[in-house]
């Protein structure tokens, strides 16, 4: 947790003049009783308007000043509690950014959005209140009894008795309830996971009827976070009710050893009531405090967990070395490359070698689960290799400077993803300073050119997110314009025209072959029509490649590609 203070820098000022304003405003309430007392001890028996009315007249005083002072000292806290939360949100962010993605993997996409939302902003409120309430509180409670003391030494014992059993009882249920919150965020992340998976995937659960299901295992998570955040919160409530308790049994006290030393004559009745409203303030203040507290050990819990993301180095080691311009060509070679998951003992792929000339065509194919995907993803470094070496053009990707190489590669992945925006907004992430001309290019390279027309707005076109106002084919082929607007050495189509009909994935692939500059292009698919014409086709099965070479020689010498072939076609007719 002290790690996330140094989001506070910039903020010092906010974080002095906070408390100081608080501090002004607390000595302003300390003087109250005493102005009430002589009130009761001058002005009454005395029967003095006057004095009585001057008096009250140095209440409102205060009142207005302590107002003024509380309101700047919120301003001071909200504007460094805001600043420090957006500073750890943005640093958050950032550092995801930099992990691999063997890391995020692990992590999970819910326990994320949960540390970038939830965890942050409970942060957040525990900086603002700790801006407030952390001295001033304590500063009330000690400062009451201080001036108890002034009043009478005897009276006051009551004070100096009873605040540190309520310390004591405050700092024990803290200890007991941190490590609870933590579970608690811990369950947090499960429900949002499921409430994440069950948002996507609707349209399954319904097609396969397991609404039921979903919502038992549902509310199973929600049961355990609920019957968590019950025996948290029952223990945490204990703070209010205890320290009234404690408080008015210290009420009581005071009262009787008032009433005795009053009737002794050694008090007066405004001495006796200037005390009992500085137990009042005590009161007050220790239930803010423990407010506090339960705001803080929330904020404690979430802090650490934040703090275990930012404390997470990357896995990836960033290559540092560029690429001279004279050996940008697109060879992309293979050396004995083996790669398993985080936390997965077998490998996703192992002892793959090959070698794809400059704008060679490379078809790979296989069953589902046979390590397509995770071969690919291996020359833009998305993941590293366990064994074996990538190399582009000769050099090793793990010595490459990762931005870089990836400007080189055009990636049109799986899962079709286009961000809100317009067409045209989309496009320019593959190039940010891409031509009207370029875009309309590469648009037509991808067959999605009759898509802008058939836009009133043309490129203006607006894009909801993740294309949801578009059909699966439009968002992959504009996918596809999207890789082919920067011209890329070497374009990798994984999976990428499964929406689309034979003849819009074949005037595709002829026209991507007809490029002037064309790159070494891999397509990957589990549609042998998609890679017949290939230069070269690798069959795996089980992450090996089980054979290599053109679509004839294939049919005749690899059964794993005759049956994939003969199977489909004999379907298809």
């Amino acid at each position: 947790m002290r790690k996330l203070l140094q989001f506070l820098r910039g903020y010092e000022k906010e974080c002095v003049l906070g408390p100081a304003f608080k501090l002004l405003e607390a000595l302003l309430e300390l003087i109250v009783p005493l102005v009430v007392k002589s009130m009761i001890d001058v002005g009454i028996p005395n029967g003095d308007k006057g004095y009585i009315l001057r008096q009250c007249g140095i209440l409102v005083l205060l009142a207005l000043v302590g107002l003024g002072f509380s309101v700047t000292a919120q301003y001071f806290a909200a504007k460094a509690a805001t600043g420090c939360s957006a500073k750890l949100r943005g640093s958050l962010f950032s550092h995801l950014q930099s992990l691999s993605y063997s890391q995020i993997d692990s992590l999970g996409t819910s326990t994320m959005i949960t540390r970038m939302t939830s965890d942050v902003n409970q942060v957040q409120s525990g900086v603002n209140l700790a801006l407030r309430l952390l001295l001033r509180s304590p500063f009330v409670v000690f400062g009451a009894m201080i001036m108890a003391f002034t009043i009478d030494v005897p009276a006051a014992m009551v004070f100096s008795v009873v605040i540190p059993v309520l310390l004591l009882v405050v700092f024990a249920i803290i200890l007991v309830t941190i490590p609870m919150y933590r579970r608690v965020q811990t369950s947090l992340d499960g429900v949002t996971a499921a409430t994440r998976e069950n948002l996507t995937g609707v349209r399954v659960l319904r097609a396969f009827g397991q609404e039921d299901e979903e919502v038992s295992r549902f509310s199973g998570l929600n049961r355990v976070l609920n019957h968590l955040q019950l025996k948290v919160g029952r223990i945490s409530n204990l703070l209010n009710p205890t320290t009234y308790v404690l408080l008015n049994l210290a009420v009581v006290a005071l009262l009787y050893t008032g009433a005795i030393r009053v009737d002794s004559g050694i008090l007066s009745q405004g001495q006796v009531v200037a005390l009992y409203n500085y137990m009042s303030q005590i009161l007050v203040e220790l239930i803010k405090f423990a407010n506090l507290i339960i705001t803080m050990t929330k904020a404690v819990a979430c802090g650490n967990r934040i703090t275990g993301i930012l404390g997470m180095s990357p896995a990836q080691k960033p290559g540092e070395m560029p690429m001279p311009e004279s050996k940008r060509r697109g060879r992309v070679e293979f050396r004995d490359v083996s790669m398993a998951y985080h936390g997965t003992g077998d490998e996703a792929i192992s002892g793959i070698s090959f070698t794809a000339n400059p704008g060679e065509t490379i078809g790979i194919i296989g069953s589902t689960g046979s390590g397509k995907s995770t071969l690919v993803n291996l020359i833009p470094r998305f993941y590293d290799a366990s064994r074996g070496q990538v190399l582009v053009d000769g050099m090793d990707v793990t010595t490459l400077d990762a931005s870089i190489l990836r400007e080189r590669i055009g990636i049109v992945p799986q899962k079709a993803v286009l961000f809100r925006g317009t067409i045209g907004s989309n496009l320019l992430w593959g190039k940010e300073n891409a031509t009207i001309e370029e875009q309309n290019r590469a648009l037509t390279l991808a067959q999605a050119m009759e898509i802008v027309e058939s836009k009133e707005d043309g490129l203006d076109a607006p894009v909801e997110q993740g294309g949801r106002n578009l059909s699966g084919g439009q968002r992959q082929r504009l996918t596809i314009a999207r890789a082919l607007i920067r011209q890329p050495d070497i374009l990798i189509l994984d999976d990428s025209a499964s929406a689309l009909d034979y003849a819009t994935d074949a005037a595709l692939r002829k026209a991507i072959s007809t490029m002037p500059q064309k790159p070494t292009t891999f397509i990957v698919s589990q549609r042998a029509a998609s890679i017949l014409h290939a230069d070269r086709i690798l069959v795996l099965e089980d992450g090996e490649v089980v054979g290599q070479g053109s679509h004839e020689t294939l049919l005749r010498t690899c059964k794993v590609y005759e049956e994939i072939y003969h199977a489909q076609f004999r379907k298809e007719g």
